[in-house]
């Protein structure tokens, strides 16, 4: 199955089986039709986008069972919704980026440089 690219134009690769992330729950951070958050950006919690987000009307910490949804924890890498982790870079708490499984889609509201300088990968 062809997942797409991600940011640096190679495939795509998972960003988080465990807790199992994504969309279409599949630990791959793409997007289709209904995605209206567009969860294409694989990012790593930290306690501080956690409280931002809970602050911002997203509890992300707060399970969800009837959406397979464990809650997360510092640590946990988690597909975001690309707005979302730009309001947080405004707000200087944006959580580290996993470049290799955020999908390219994601330079149409990011710049590059800005990913780079919050990057997991080497």
């Amino acid at each position: 199955m062809n997942r797409g690219k991600n940011v640096f134009g190679e495939d795509l690769v998972d960003c988080c089986t465990e807790p199992m992330t994504g969309f279409f729950r599949d630990g791959c951070c793409r997007t289709g039709p209904g995605d209206l958050g567009l969860h294409i950006l694989c990012a790593e919690m930290t306690e501080e986008f956690l409280a931002f987000s809970r602050a911002a009307g997203n509890d992300l910490s707060a399970p969800v069972p009837e959406y397979r949804f464990p809650g997360l924890k510092p640590g946990d890498r988690w597909c975001l919704c690309v707005q979302r982790w730009v309001e947080a870079l405004n707000a200087g708490v944006a959580p580290p980026v996993f470049l290799s499984g955020t999908h390219i889609s994601t330079l149409e509201f990011v710049d590059m440089d800005d990913l780079i300088a919050h990057a997991l990968d080497d």
